[in-house]
């Protein structure tokens, strides 16, 4: 089925894959529009687009949280080849030079961001920050357009003050939800596996996630993504229940005060436009 952009809405968002199988997501307007992180193949990239009515050649950046392959396998594909700007930090980088699963280098392509430090692309105003994980570097996306903000936190060990700063402005939220603290115990991961997600440099719980959205929730905030949900560890529903208690336990009401919504591992989700 094909999808309009329909022109009263300027900004649209959503994802093309999110979890440990690939992750990448689509935020941009009716003239442009930007990659975070390009785990997911090239031929499923333009298909996903295709879906809303997207062209490949609208395109006009790459930003990449972190190395590990699941963000990063089509970066090169997409950068030299389609001469699409890939931008990251400058470890990050060397780490997507290093890393076997990306089959293309970057040369012409390769930006160098710095934490903290705003760039723009387009009307896009962009800051990266830190996030904890146990990849060579990883970085939020704080990203303000036409008086909205934009934040995207995947791959969090645990939820850091600086997290928080830049969290608590977003109006749309992308943040992990990756593991049920008891299905992660109970599963078939080895010891090792469970003691490196949880031990603060991995992913975030359900019931961290839903704590943290909870403490920094207010009346801006418009919508809620969950993303990179475990196969093994979580459920959609399981997820966005934790979510949902813990806004109730504050008054809150998800669907009514503020939309939350599960990102599927494998499938495109829902467009969001605003």
């Amino acid at each position: 089925m094909q999808y309009s952009l329909f022109t009263q809405y300027k900004y649209k968002f959503f994802s093309l894959g999110s979890g440990s199988s690939g992750n990448c997501y689509y935020l941009g307007t009716n003239e442009y529009g930007i990659l975070i992180d390009a785990g997911v193949g090239i031929r499923a990239i333009q298909k996903a687009l295709r879906e809303y009515g997207v062209s490949f050649d609208k395109i006009i950046a790459v930003l990449v949280t972190h190395d590990h392959a699941d963000h990063i396998k089509t970066v090169g594909c997409l950068g030299d080849k389609y001469n699409i700007p890939v931008y990251a930090t400058e470890t990050v980088h060397s780490g997507i030079l290093r890393n076997r699963a990306v089959r293309a280098s970057l040369t012409q392509s390769r930006r160098v961001i710095e934490k903290e430090q705003p760039f723009s692309i387009r009307e896009f105003q962009i800051t990266a920050f830190e996030v904890p994980h146990d990849s060579i570097d990883n970085v939020g996306y704080h990203i303000q357009f036409d008086g909205q903000t934009f934040v995207l936190v995947t791959d969090a060990g645990c939820i850091t003050d600086k997290i928080r700063e830049y969290a608590s402005k977003a109006n749309h939220l992308v943040i992990e939800a990756n593991y049920d603290e008891y299905m992660l115990q109970a599963g078939k991961y080895p010891y090792y596996l469970k003691q490196r997600i949880g031990n603060g440099m991995g992913h975030l719980s359900n019931r961290l996630s839903a704590e943290f959205i909870a403490s920094i929730y207010n009346e801006n905030m418009q919508n809620i993504w969950l993303c990179h949900l475990s196969q093994d560890n979580n459920h959609p529903e399981i997820a966005f229940k934790a979510v949902e208690q813990a806004l109730s336990a504050n008054g809150i009401a998800a669907g009514k005060d503020v939309k939350v919504e599960t990102l599927s591992r494998f499938k495109v989700s829902g467009l969001r436009e605003f």
